[in-house]
């Protein structure tokens, strides 16, 4: 079950549906089958100008669900949830999935805690802020996988990510709290091959039959793209839980197939929105929509084009 905001797509030729439908026809895509919960329903992303639509609410949601639980077919392996901008919503998928892992106790969650990201080196939310200790003292623990932002990682620890050992660092004090997995999918770190690549960190830890704790780490070196995407954390978070799923044990190939996955679809839709804009115009939002759809094999079946290295 994915639960999160549902966004039309700009309209223009070629356009996809956006956010929690992508995320949603990327993992039937990849062969799950998937009901989707739409936290909000707008007509297009907020990232054109102007924006119409419905936002569910903590109500509207325990309703939905006590129609799935009334037919017995709220029966479900893994969670999915995204950007919300209310508490008792918020509260009330903690219960929701507080009540899935009672019926299977091998369901996982998967959060990506959306909150805020950086710009300039400067961290902002935009989100209310009161979402910050509901996703840090009640979201965080029930999840099993998270997929923080470097901003959105040191809201939720409370300490600062200046070096790749501070970031190791936060990663063991957000397993602290409960998740298994947690990547941080950006940050601005200095990245070996230099200033126009992004760097993303990730951390397995897993509890073995002895008692005893192993933690796989991975840090990627992705190429920036001059350009600003709506919904790709959206598309990471649908992309990250169905290669852990396939691939459960190795977070290096998950991530690996993950991120490569995600460049073919972002150099797609720059070379896409770029043709479309003409020599010497910026693309518009409606231009940068993911091309998912024309990206369908590469979700399928991504070439591995950024690799991981382990630390």
């Amino acid at each position: 079950i994915i639960i999160g905001p549902f966004l039309w797509g700009g309209g223009g030729s070629g356009s996809n549906t956006m956010c929690r439908l992508f995320t949603s026809r990327c993992r039937k895509v990849l062969g799950f089958e998937v009901d989707t919960v739409n936290s909000v329903q707008f007509s297009n992303h907020t990232g054109y100008a102007h924006w119409k639509g419905q936002v569910l609410n903590s109500d509207e949601l325990h309703e939905l669900y006590e129609g799935l639980k009334l037919n017995n077919v709220n029966q479900y392996d893994y969670v999915l949830t995204g950007y919300t901008r209310d508490t008792s919503f918020l509260a009330m998928v903690v219960d929701i999935v507080q009540e899935l892992k009672q019926q299977n106790s091998n369901l996982v969650y998967v959060c990506d805690p959306v909150m805020g990201d950086k710009w300039n080196g400067e961290g902002s939310m935009y989100v209310p802020k009161d979402l910050l200790p509901v996703y840090r003292d009640k979201v965080v623990p029930v999840a099993d996988i998270i997929t923080p932002n470097q901003f959105e990682a040191e809201l939720l620890t409370g300490r600062k990510i200046r070096t790749e050992k501070e970031a190791l660092e936060v990663m063991d004090m957000l397993h602290a709290m409960g998740p298994e997995t947690v990547v941080i999918t950006s940050s601005d770190l200095q990245a070996s091959l230099g200033n126009n690549y992004l760097i993303a960190l990730g951390s397995h830890r897993k509890t073995k039959a002895d008692g005893t704790k192993m933690t796989q780490r991975i840090r990627m070196e992705s190429p920036k793209v001059d350009a600003v995407f709506v919904g790709t954390g959206d598309l990471f978070a649908a992309m990250l839980l169905a290669w852990t799923h396939k691939h459960p044990n190795n977070l290096k190939v998950a991530c690996e197939k993950t991120v490569s996955a995600m460049q073919h679809v972002l150099q797609r839709t720059i070379k896409s929105a770029k043709a479309q804009a003409g020599e010497g115009n910026k693309p518009n939002s409606a231009q940068l929509e993911l091309r998912m759809v024309q990206s369908k094999k590469d979700i399928e079946n991504p070439d591995i084009i950024v690799k991981a290295t382990v630390l």
